[in-house]
């Protein structure tokens, strides 16, 4: 089980030091990868809550960190296909090489249409553009002459270099509908669960994509199930990742029994550290990352 920590990245706790404290200290304890997310804007009067009110770019946030690490893996989850596939390969490469080959790349459909409205994207047939976006990346990773005519790209017959090093970094989709799901095990090599997931219930959506994987001829061995754990230390309720540590640390292993092969735990997501004054959220999340650790 690989185990990873997200850096603060939301609300007033993301200043550049609090990132760099968590992201050297977890590798100072083990911590298999840093993890970050995405949003990039927050439509006025929306519900959806202060976790994406205030949110850093995810990408500057891991150049910055791989510069302050050397071990640890640097990973998002996700960027969303509202982008442009060749410039996303380009930013995505250099980070690949410039961290040593760290990084894990999650990619998504998106779901706010506010954000495809600002980045002048049509919203409608995101699972196909999805396909595709994957499809140019991938190109642009490893063709040494990328050419693609597609439904939603193109790229005119172009050498876009250098290629990461050491090689394209491990691609994983979100998604919770059964058709995501299959989309993973056709075209990725992992998944990764959103913040809205059932965690008592994740086992079936494993166990849906491994059968995918089969039918597609796929080794299920090598494939990557990513928990990212909404993790609450010291709130109530028999929701998994949430109340003590000792709790949280069973709850891992159980993911793990359920064929979770990867867990990050997420404090971005607890209202009570992005609405924190920022010293007592360091102060929880340093004692999270103590506790928790591998």
């Amino acid at each position: 089980m690989r185990i990873g920590f997200a850096v603060p990245q939301s609300g007033p706790w993301a200043t550049p030091e609090n990132m760099r404290r968590v992201a050297t200290r977890a590798e100072e304890l083990g911590y298999h990868d840093l993890w970050t997310f995405q949003r990039v804007l927050y439509p006025v009067g929306h519900p959806m809550g202060p976790t994406y009110r205030s949110v850093h770019d995810p990408l500057v946030t891991l150049a910055h960190l791989s510069g302050v690490t050397g071990r640890i893996g640097l990973a998002v989850a996700v960027i969303n296909a509202y982008v442009q596939p060749v410039v996303l390969a380009k930013q995505l490469a250099t980070l690949q090489t410039v961290s040593g080959g760290r990084l894990t790349a999650g990619i998504g459909l998106g779901w706010l249409p506010e954000e495809f409205e600002a980045a002048g994207i049509g919203f409608e047939r995101r699972g196909r553009r999805g396909e595709e976006f994957v499809e140019v990346l991938r190109k642009a990773w490893t063709d040494d002459v990328v050419e693609h005519g597609g439904d939603f790209y193109r790229v005119p017959p172009s050498h876009i270099d250098p290629k990461p090093v050491p090689g394209p970094p491990p691609i994983l989709l979100g998604g919770t509908a059964e058709v995501a799901l299959r989309r993973a095990a056709r075209l990725a090599d992992g998944w990764v669960s959103s913040s809205r997931e059932d965690l008592a219930a994740i086992a079936a959506r494993v166990d849906l994509i491994k059968a995918a994987l089969a039918e597609s001829g796929r080794d299920a061995a090598g494939f990557r199930f990513v928990c990212r754990g909404v993790t609450r230390p010291g709130a109530g309720g028999d929701r998994p990742l949430s109340g003590t540590y000792d709790k949280i640390r069973r709850d891992v292993d159980e993911l793990g029994a359920g064929g979770v092969t990867d867990v990050f735990h997420d404090l971005n997501f607890d209202r009570d550290i992005v609405t924190a004054d920022p010293k007592e959220a360091m102060r929880r999340a340093e004692e999270a990352l103590e506790a928790l650790a591998p």
